[in-house]
C-alpha cells in the first residue's frame, strides 16, 4: 500500500522521514556527494543554527513537501513550490519541483507526481518543470548521463539511472539539458587550439577587452551586488529559468557560495570602458571532503572544507562561465576559453570540468566540442509535463 503525506515542518518524524530518505537510499553509493541537512531545513523554512531566519524564497512564494510511503516504510519524496515572481515575470503557471527522490518503483513516483500535481492545481498552476531548485543558483535536472563519476559537489544532482524512466513513463519530456564536459586527457596535456589563442591575444592587445581577479571576499560581494545582477537582469530575463530575486535571495546566495569559494578563481572579462562582458566562477573540487561530512557540518567539518577549498588543486569544477552575446562573436569567447586553460594552468589543477553548460546556448557548446575537443561526461535533464 502507498500513502503520501504532505509533511508538517513543525513535526519532527515527517522532516526527519523527508530529510534522511535520501541519505537511506545512496548509504552505498560511492558517486554519491550528500547535502548538509541544515541546507535542506533552510530550504524548508526550518531555522537552524546556521541560517535561523529560514529561506528568503518564501518572502514572496510558497513551497510543499511530500513523502511517500510503501508498507509504512519511507520510499519517496518530492518538493514543490509556487515561484509568484517566476510566473509573473513569464506569465506563467508553473510548478516547479526538486528534492525528488524515489525507490525503482513507478506507482510511488506515479503517487508522488499526483500529489504535487493536486497541490498546484488547487493554485491555478497547470505545467510542470524540474529538477529545478529554489534559484537561479541551484543545479538543475536528474542525471541522465555519468552515472560513474563523482557527483561534482552539491551543485548538480547525483541519483540512480532508473529516475530516468520513472520520469518518462510518468508521461514527462525533455524541457532542456545541462552538460558536463570535461578536458580530455588533463590539463597538462591540454594546448589551446592555435586559432583560439591568436583571437584571444589580439582581443587583449588591442585593449578590447581585458580580464581582472577579485582581491578578495569584500570586492566579490560589491561586484556581485552591483553589476553581476544587473547584467543577468539585463541579458537574460528572456532565458526559461530567470526571475527578478529579491535582495535577501542575493544576499544569502552570495553567502552560500562564499563558504567554498576562493576569490582568486574568480575573473571578470570587462570592455575597454570598464563594462562587464562575461565571468568565470571556479571552485577547487572538495567533493571528498564533502563525502566526509556526511552530511552534518560541524565546526570541525567547517575547518575541512575551508582548508580544502585552500589547497585542494585536483581538481576545477568550473560552475559559472559565460560572455555576453554581443562580445561572443567579438573575441570574447575565445578569451574565455584562455583565462579557462590559464585558471587550471595558473593553481596548478590536473582536471578539470565546466558544468551544467545549458543545451540552448548552442555558440558555447559548439565551441566546446568543436574548437577546444572537450567532452561531455555528465547530462542533467529538465523535465516538463502538463497537468
Amino acid at each position: 500500500m502507498i500513502e503520501v503525506i504532505q509533511v508538517n515542518t513543525k513535526n519532527r518524524r515527517q522532516v526527519h522521514d523527508f530529510i534522511e530518505f535520501q541519505y537511506d537510499l545512496y548509504k552505498d553509493c560511492e558517486y554519491f556527494v550528500p547535502p548538509f541537512r541544515n541546507d535542506i531545513k533552510t530550504m524548508m523554512n526550518i531555522p537552524t543554527l546556521f541560517d535561523p531566519k529560514g529561506h528568503p524564497f518564501y518572502l514572496h512564494s510558497e513551497a510543499a513537501f511530500f513523502v511517500a510511503y510503501k508498507d509504512e516504510a519511507p520510499a519517496g519524496r518530492i518538493a514543490v513550490f509556487d515561484n509568484r515572481l517566476y510566473n509573473q515575470h513569464h506569465n506563467a503557471k508553473t510548478l516547479s519541483f526538486t528534492l525528488f527522490e524515489s525507490i525503482d518503483d513507478q506507482e510511488v513516483a506515479n503517487a508522488l507526481f499526483e500529489a504535487a500535481f493536486e497541490w498546484g492545481r488547487a493554485r491555478g498552476l497547470n505545467l510542470a518543470i524540474g529538477e529545478k531548485g529554489f534559484s537561479s543558483f541551484d543545479g538543475y535536472g536528474i542525471l541522465v548521463k555519468g552515472f560513474d563519476l563523482l557527483q561534482s559537489m552539491t551543485m548538480s544532482k547525483y541519483n540512480y539511472p532508473y529516475y530516468k524512466d520513472l520520469f518518462e513513463q510518468a508521461g514527462f519530456e525533455m524541457e532542456v539539458d545541462f552538460n558536463t564536459f570535461e578536458v580530455p586527457g588533463g590539463i597538462p596535456n591540454f594546448v589551446i587550439p592555435e586559432r583560439v589563442q591568436v583571437v584571444s591575444d589580439r582581443v587583449q592587445e588591442r585593449g578590447f577587452l581585458t580580464v581582472s581577479r577579485f582581491k578578495d571576499k569584500k570586492e566579490l560581494i560589491e561586484v556581485a551586488k552591483k553589476e553581476l545582477v544587473a547584467m543577468y537582469r539585463n541579458t537574460f530575463a528572456t532565458n526559461w529559468e530567470y526571475y527578478p530575486w529579491l535582495d535577501e535571495e542575493l544576499d544569502f546566495a552570495i553567502n552560500q557560495v562564499l563558504l567554498v569559494v576562493d576569490p582568486a578563481l574568480l575573473k571578470v572579462i570587462r570592455t575597454s570602458n570598464g563594462v562587464m562582458a562575461g565571468f568565470l566562477v571556479g571552485f577547487p573540487d572538495i567533493s571528498h571532503e564533502i563525502q566526509q561530512c556526511k552530511g552534518r557540518l560541524t565546526p570541525w567539518g567547517m575547518l575541512r572544507l575551508m582548508r580544502a577549498v585552500k589547497k585542494n588543486r585536483e581538481n576545477l569544477i568550473l560552475n559559472g562561465a559565460g560572455v555576453l552575446p554581443k562580445y561572443q562573436g567579438r573575441g570574447g569567447n575565445a578569451l574565455m576559453y584562455t583565462e579557462m586553460q590559464k585558471t587550471a594552468t595558473d593553481f596548478g589543477f590536473n582536471t578539470v570540468d565546466i558544468c551544467q553548460i545549458a543545451e540552448t546556448t548552442r555558440k558555447m557548446r559548439s565551441d566546446m566540442e568543436n574548437n577546444l575537443g572537450v567532452e561531455v561526461t555528465k547530462i542533467h535533464r529538465v523535465y516538463r509535463r502538463e497537468f
